[in-house]
């Protein structure tokens, strides 16, 4: 399977991918590292295991449309057959949601439906939770509300610190993202049935 990743900042997903693959434990393709941020450092990241980038503002065209097939185009040029999202902070249009119908995958850090959006720790650890976590989920037109696929859950201590929780939660990120990865695309298994608030902590 040739899969593209998305990534918009540091690429720490994206590395704990590239790991996975290097050492055989994910089996997929990765053909390319798209960015809508020509400076992310994720492209750096990209270089080092030798996959292709591209990047990109939409910014720079005249609307969001365009844009997206711009995207599109690569990835037909590339002909990926796989989406995942790695810290990509955008919401996934209408015309890559047709082209790619149940083959976007993002991962999102909070227990889903709770903290949806762009500061799911930080919502989490203001709101005095006990336990949040991280969630991998199929990408639809709502912002983090595609089925979930798979969730690690993160308990929240006494003694932390928003900084401490990001950093457990990342490490549960970079544990679970490529183990899912293994289970959907990695074993070709087209047909990955969605299995309700299933866990994998």
């Amino acid at each position: 399977m040739k899969v593209a990743i998305f990534a918009s900042g540091n690429g720490s997903n994206f590395e704990a991918i590239m790991q996975a693959v290097a050492a055989k434990e994910l089996e997929m393709e990765v053909v390319l590292l798209f960015s809508d941020q020509r400076e992310s450092y994720v492209l750096n990241r990209a270089k080092k295991y030798q996959i292709p980038t591209a990047a990109f503002s939409p910014k720079e065209f005249d609307s969001r449309q365009a844009y997206e097939q711009a995207v599109l185009d690569v990835l037909q040029e590339n002909q990926v057959d796989w989406i995942v999202l790695a810290g990509y902070m955008r919401i996934i249009g209408k015309k890559l949601l047709k082209a790619y119908p149940n083959r976007i995958i993002n991962i999102h850090p909070s227990l889903l439906p709770a903290f949806p959006g762009l500061h799911g720790i930080k919502d989490a650890f203001e709101a005095g939770v006990s336990q949040t976590g991280v969630t991998i989920h199929f990408v639809d037109a709502g912002v983090d509300t595609g089925p979930i696929i798979a969730q690690g859950k993160v308990s929240v201590h006494s003694d932390d610190t928003l900084e401490s929780l990001e950093e457990r939660i990342h490490k549960k990120e970079h544990e679970l993202y490529p183990k899912v990865l293994q289970q959907i695309i990695g074993k070709g298994n087209l047909d990955f049935k969605i299995k309700e608030n299933r866990n994998l902590s």
